[in-house]
């Protein structure tokens, strides 16, 4: 027999009864807020084409790498979850596998998400189990072909003023140009510049991106040919709506090197001959030139670093990237960044937003370094670290040292649509728990914290993204 679970006011809410009063005070004020997503991995040609959804698994499941790597980790083979293109998996099958791992979700921030999606959007409060499967997957089935259910008409009802989405610098950026003729949806759906792959000289087409980069521009194939060249993209890309760069480095390692060095590393990268100390030399130079450009054409930098990508090489061959086995390290960001901060960390209107998986680097590093730089914000709770008890760390750890104004505002950063209100809703009963106790606490006055929390859903990001 299933149970039943509700997205009741109470819900991440404070178990003091007192406190839980005055969260859900607070919480009203954003519930209905805007939802404004600077950093995220949705695909514009979603709302663009308008297609219906083709099957609850693959509205779901199959894109959600935090899904899928739990069900991967309790037995269920890719292949069993339609992740092998050259055997495709019948997706009531996918989905019968999900109902029947229902309760390994219990407790963590994917299986919140998709109870808040199942409850909210398709009136399905009983828990999903192996009984009901079939039953859950014809009622979700029975409605995706209704036009309150194509990607636009939901993105209204999300509430969405700013969807940002991650593009490669040569992309042309046609599908967010047909957004804005076309009138599509009612916020903005911007683009932002992902340079990684054409800074980075171990990566193994990294010659060829460069010889791409600059065909496309035009430009000759010296260093400073280079450096122009990703301008001249940043600029197109300023032109269709922009607001930031997003740098997903390992480490976030800068280093200010002369003209001389950096132009003979760059021949020795495109002829593939660094070694790996050289190879990490440059990568530090062209993250420190991508904030010497930020300063200058005010895009606005992100660095997310601390994750080992596709950990399992077998799973990447045979699947690809962003199939759940990318694993955090520990990150370092004083000394990695000081020589960016040193040149660019006072000047006027530059701004980085500093992103970790590392817990450790909250208190110890990012807080103190945004409680002095002016350039410098709090990147929030980012992947593994997105989820109820981890916020609520991430505040204790930050607040003391930077207070609640010198952060990014929630990132959902997905590629999963329907969760995108899910995610900002339990920030903002988490963040509304979170100041509840401070008032409870004679720390903060309740009027103030009420401002507060309607800052953190709006001025907050909109000042950190330039909005």
């Amino acid at each position: 027999m299933s149970g039943t679970t509700e997205i009741t006011a109470a819900a991440l809410m404070p178990a003091d009864e007192r406190t839980r009063e005055i969260a859900e005070d607070l919480y009203q004020e954003v519930a209905a807020a805007p939802i404004i997503s600077p950093h995220g991995h949705v695909d514009p040609a979603l709302l663009l084409t308008d297609e219906a959804f083709p099957d609850p698994t693959d509205l779901l499941i199959r894109h959600d790498h935090y899904v899928t790597r739990l069900l991967f980790a309790s037995g269920v083979s890719f292949a069993e979850l339609g992740l092998d293109r050259s055997h495709p998996a019948d997706p009531r099958d996918v989905w019968r596998r999900l109902a029947e791992n229902w309760h390994r979700f219990a407790g963590t921030a994917s299986g919140y998400w998709l109870q808040h999606e199942l409850a909210t959007l398709f009136g399905v409060h009983d828990e999903l189990s192996e009984d009901n499967a079939d039953e859950v997957y014809d009622r979700i089935a029975g409605v995706l072909g209704e036009p309150g259910f194509r990607p636009r008409a939901l993105f209204d009802r999300f509430g969405i003023d700013v969807l940002a989405t991650t593009d490669d610098p040569l992309d042309d950026l046609a599908t967010h140009r047909a957004l804005v003729a076309t009138g599509a949806v009612s916020g903005r759906v911007i683009p932002t510049f992902r340079p990684d792959a054409y800074l980075d000289p171990a990566g193994a087409d990294f010659a060829a991106r460069v010889d791409a980069l600059l065909d496309a521009t035009g430009r000759p194939g010296s260093f400073d040919g280079y450096l122009r060249a990703l301008e001249d993209r940043r600029a197109h890309f300023i032109a269709h709506g922009a607001v930031s760069t997003d740098h997903g480095v390992l480490e976030p390692f800068t280093a200010d090197l002369s003209r001389e060095d950096a132009d003979r590393l760059f021949r020795g990268a495109r002829e593939g001959r660094l070694d790996a100390a050289e190879q990490r030399l440059f990568r530090g130079h062209m993250l420190f030139q991508m904030a010497r450009m930020s300063a200058e054409d005010g895009l606005v930098m992100t660095i997310h670093p601390g994750v080992s990508r596709n950990h399992h090489e077998p799973t990447f061959t045979a699947f690809g990237p962003d199939t759940g086995h990318d694993i955090p390290v520990r990150t370092e960001y004083t000394q990695n960044l000081r020589p960016l901060l040193n040149a660019f960390g006072t000047t006027p209107g530059f701004h980085v937003v500093l992103f970790a998986v590392d817990e450790t680097v909250y208190s110890r590093e990012v807080a103190p370094l945004a409680g002095f730089y002016p350039s410098v914000f709090i990147g929030a709770p980012w992947w593994f670290l997105d989820a109820p008890d981890a916020i609520l760390r991430f505040r204790s750890a930050v607040t003391e040292t930077a207070g609640l104004y010198r952060g990014s505002g929630f990132i959902d950063d997905t590629r999963a649509f329907l969760s995108i209100p899910a995610r900002h809703d339990m920030a903002r009963r988490l963040d509304s728990s979170f100041l509840a106790r401070l008032v409870r606490e004679g720390r903060v006055s309740l009027p103030t914290a009420r401002r507060i929390a309607r800052d953190l859903v709006d001025a907050v990001p909109r000042k950190a993204f330039k909005l």
